[in-house]
């Protein structure tokens, strides 16, 4: 399976309103409660990239099947070399290789802007989230408990970091 990592483009929009909506209805990926319309999340994208901050979509014979970003950590001027970032993939295509592709090139990126941390923010339930980060040196760094309200339940937040 050969998938192609490339710069975000307009047109790419939908498809990754598609994931963002089905994991913002189906899943605690994303603590949102709405589904988000295709000019909010043109705007999102939009706003990441006239800030420097990548968006990257990995491509499969001409469809996006993912994408992964970063952006602010925090918004005090201090904070300036920490980023933090979000993949995802479309679910007809986990287990493929896909993620880790992103994330691999979203690094790359990040050193390249002499960043100098990367945060990922995941849900406790999301193991399989967690372990993956750990394969690229992430660490647990915090859990903030009962921190999000979804699907009629608390949730708990784990902060992993990786020293770039």
């Amino acid at each position: 399976m050969e998938i192609k990592i490339r710069p975000y483009q307009t047109e790419d929009t939908q498809a990754i309103l598609d994931v963002i909506n089905h994991n913002i209805l189906h899943s605690t990926a994303l603590y949102d409660y709405n589904i988000r319309s295709y000019e909010q999340q043109q705007n999102i994208l939009e706003e990441k990239i006239s800030k420097k901050f990548p968006v990257i979509v990995a491509e499969f014979e001409g469809q996006v099947v993912g994408f992964g970003m970063y952006s602010e950590f925090r918004f005090r001027e201090a904070y300036k070399f920490t980023v933090e970032h979000s993949v995802y993939v479309n679910d007809a295509f986990h287990g493929k290789g896909i993620g880790k592709q992103l994330l691999q090139e979203l690094i790359i990126l990040a050193q390249k802007q002499k960043l100098h941390t990367m945060i990922a923010v995941i849900d406790a339930e999301n193991q399989g989230s967690v372990e993956f980060h750990e394969k690229f040196g992430f660490k647990t760094v915090g859990i903030i408990k009962e921190s999000g309200f979804k699907f009629d339940r608390w949730l708990d937040s784990v902060f992993m970091q990786l020293i770039l």
